[in-house]
């Protein structure tokens, strides 16, 4: 019998053998999957290049040396979308919002078109555009054709957040909170939270921006807000305060977290911005609570602040804003904030620095838990908003508020975090800092507008560690550092260095209206990228964002150039290939200006 078997072994497999095939294919495919696992962690990101000296070095001597031609594209023209498509917005998109739930204000999320949807024409502007006021003139004016919205005109006249006069909309500093102007309301501010004042205090977030009059006004002191806002029918708030020169980015804390990641912005603020923190768990604040450095401070102003003397203006009883106000600081106390200061209409909380203070959630039924290790705390990308609180990585001690250095003096130091970057260090960080020097003088020999008040808002749509911003500084203007979803994630060290930022996907649109931003950079974006997205989808959510008359620069393998070139011919922008500082071959510069011009419907 066993002599049978063994010689079984002998003879060529028949073809229904079928246990003995499986064993060796079974094999094979787990090396095969090993092997493709390996080659993923090396190639899977083009900007863990840049992540250390020598990769760098890497880079500049990467396969586009060997090669010898580049990607052809036939030539195209682009058609206008219609007048109606003046203000898309195509992942929150008005006109899709029923196709999606009212719970938590979801269809006010980012809810994208399918590939089938997607428009491949240029969004024209309001009749009668004109290009923007310039920088810092436009904090207080801007055209009124630009953004043609009426209602908070009409519905807030007595708050005084905007008027209308002749062609213009004018912003006096109004708000609901904001009787006396926001600047003594941020005076106000200032006194109850002193950091605000020597470089403590550099990012904030505002929740429900209103025109962004509050972001405004820190600019002059020091202060780089994100003012955040959903996208609606009427207001168009993220409009306003980009027409402005003010940062702003569509968004609504509902079933997802915001695009940021955990233990970034030293403030956070909410005037009267009607989210509901209390309900649903409080599950809202614990996304403050995440995205809010150690230290970091939550303001709050309006209901249910000052209760005492404000109740009876709220449509409701003294009883009532008694017992959510108790239920706000029960609930802010269980996430280890304390309070910090109040005076009038103006409660501020600070985020704990004590880890210690932790420990309570760790009694059985506790309420709310302890995100489990699972949760990735910087994960932000399309990730649902959790019941639990993020705790700190207790290794970033530096990373607090209390320990991080003040501005400017963060600006260039390398932070804790960038140790957290693969190939990470603080020689990485340095020499990135020190190449975005020499690029940007370089740029500027190539588009003399770029340091001028021509150029107010800047997105670095492909940044490591925010270099351009930081290079740029010192010139009017604000950038808004994008890192790409599926690179490494660099975007706590473009925080650490008191910059702002954003995840984002650019197989997607961005959460921004039209005509938006002056500048566009990219570096190595298409190289990176052109596996998954299609670069003439790209292209054109780029002229999309653009203003009539905005500058790009795209740094580019020599191998993407010339069909980046041809699309954006067909897009109306004028291109000029220049060389890099280093002038080689295997990469190039192109300048690219899109031309102002009006829709054919236009009356």
């Amino acid at each position: 019998m066993k002599q049978k078997d063994d010689n079984k072994h002998d003879k060529p497999l028949k073809p229904n053998d079928k246990s003995s095939k499986v064993v060796p294919m079974g094999i094979m495919f787990v090396v095969l999957c090993g092997f493709s696992f390996y080659l993923g962690g090396i190639f899977c990101s083009e900007k863990d290049r840049f992540t250390s000296t020598q990769e760098v070095a890497k880079s500049v001597e990467s396969p586009r040396k060997s090669i010898s031609t580049s990607v052809q594209v036939k030539t195209v023209s682009f058609p206008q979308c219609s007048a109606d498509y003046q203000d898309y917005t195509p992942c929150t998109d008005p006109k899709r919002w029923m196709k999606y739930g009212r719970h938590r204000l979801t269809f006010m999320e980012r809810h994208c078109p399918p590939a089938f949807d997607r428009k491949e024409c240029l969004v024209p502007p309001p009749d009668g555009y004109k290009e923007p006021i310039r920088w810092p003139k436009s904090k207080n004016e801007c055209w009124y054709r630009n953004v043609p919205y009426d209602w908070i005109n009409k519905q807030k006249s007595n708050q005084h957040w905007l008027r209308k006069e002749g062609e213009k909309f004018y912003f006096p500093g109004g708000g609901t909170m904001f009787p006396n102007g926001v600047s003594a309301y941020v005076d106000l501010m200032q006194n109850l939270i002193p950091g605000m004042k020597d470089g403590t205090i550099r990012t904030a977030i505002d929740t429900g921006c209103g025109v962004a009059s509050w972001g405004g006004d820190l600019l002059d002191r020091g202060i780089l807000t994100v003012s955040l806002a959903p996208r609606d029918n009427h207001e168009a708030q993220v409009q306003f305060a980009l027409e402005r020169g003010i940062p702003a980015i569509l968004g609504i804390i509902s079933t997802q977290r915001l695009p940021f990641p955990s233990n970034s912005f030293d403030m956070a603020h909410c005037s009267r911005c009607l989210i509901p923190w209390t309900e649903f768990g409080g599950i809202y604040l614990l996304e403050v609570h995440r995205i809010l450095r150690p230290g970091g401070f939550w303001v709050l102003s309006g209901p249910p602040v000052n209760y005492e003397n404000r109740w009876r203006g709220w449509n409701t009883t003294v009883e009532e804003q008694k017992s959510d106000y108790e239920k706000l600081q029960e609930l802010l106390t269980s996430m280890c904030f304390k309070l910090y200061n109040k005076k009038d209409d103006i409660a501020v909380w600070q985020k704990s620095t004590d880890n210690n203070c932790y420990k309570q959630l760790d009694t059985p039924d506790n309420y709310p838990p302890k995100c489990d290790d699972g949760t990735e705390p910087d994960s932000a990308w399309y990730t649902p908003l959790r019941p639990c609180v993020v705790v700190p990585d207790p290794k970033n001690k530096k990373s607090s508020l209390k320990a991080i250095a003040k501005w400017p003096e963060r600006l260039h130091v390398a932070p804790e975090r960038v140790a957290d970057v693969r190939g990470g260090s603080d020689g990485a960080f340095n020499h990135d800092d020190s190449k975005w020097k020499s690029r940007v003088k370089h740029y500027k020999k190539l588009l003399p507008a770029l340091g001028t008040n021509k150029i107010r808002n800047v997105m670095d749509m492909n940044t490591v560690y925010g270099g351009l911003a930081a290079a740029l500084v010192e010139d009017p203007l604000w950038v808004m550092n994008v890192v790409s979803s599926y690179a490494s994630n660099t975007l706590p060290v473009v925080f650490d260095r008191g910059l702002i930022g954003t995840f984002h996907d650019w197989c997607e649109a961005f959460s921004t209206y039209p005509r938006t931003y002056d500048l566009l950079h990219v570096d190595g974006l298409f190289t990176t990228e052109s596996h998954r997205c299609d670069m003439k989808y790209v292209l054109l959510e780029m002229d999309r964002i653009l203003r009539p008359n905005g500058y790009v620069i795209i740094r580019e393998s020599s191998y993407f150039v010339d069909a980046i070139a041809t699309i954006a011919k067909g897009m109306k922008w004028g291109c000029h290939k220049e060389s890099t500082e280093y002038d080689i071959e295997t990469e190039k510069v192109l300048i690219c200006q899109k031309k102002l011009w009006y829709s054919k419907q236009s009356s």
